[in-house]
């Protein structure tokens, strides 16, 4: 008996650009971003901008953890290696568990694109209440990449072997008609 493939799930996901130069107009990395969630079938749940400061980030992101509506959040910017960059330091104490693989996987992927300037970027990943977490750097190239490279399967629960749907939403449950 044949197993019956899982259909794509829809999630939600909030967008946070970190940037102490760019507003919501300029914003090219969350616009691409919400592009290609959007196109995947998801949903943008909540899109904000804050400036590169520890207290603000922890303060939106912990404020879409605690509710119900944001399975997911893809931050962008502040992952550099500039001394104001510091989305990981503000992400990391929230997390539950972290996503080693994530950060790895995403400079070896950015590795083919940039070369060793890769090694600069700190992207970092974490499940903090049942939402996943995700750092990007602030570059549109780079948020593209870790949306093609990894984060367009992770959130499609069609995707085999494994990806997070499951873990967010829950097991898929066949309709009586599926079964």
């Amino acid at each position: 008996m044949a197993k019956t493939p899982t259909p794509f799930r829809p999630l939600n996901i909030s967008v946070l650009t970190v940037s102490d130069t760019r507003s919501l107009t300029e914003d090219t990395s969350g616009e691409a971003l919400i592009a290609l969630l959007t196109q995947a079938g998801h949903t943008l749940s909540e899109r904000k901008l804050v400036k590169d400061d520890v207290y603000q980030m922890r303060a939106v992101v912990s404020n879409w953890i605690a509710s119900d509506t944001t399975n997911v959040v893809l931050i962008t910017g502040g992952t550099g290696f500039y001394s104001r960059d510091s989305t990981p330091e503000a992400m990391t104490p929230l997390f539950d568990k972290s996503i080693e693989g994530f950060g790895e996987l995403f400079r070896h992927i950015s590795y083919q694109e940039i070369g060793t300037s890769t090694i600069q970027s700190r992207a970092v990943a974490g499940l903090a209440n049942q939402t996943l977490i995700f750092c990007l750097p602030g570059s549109t190239g780079a948020c593209k990449t870790a949306w093609h490279g990894i984060l367009k399967e992770q959130l499609d629960a069609s995707h085999r072997p494994c990806n997070f749907v499951s873990m967010l939403i829950g097991p898929y449950q066949p309709t009586q008609h599926e079964a």
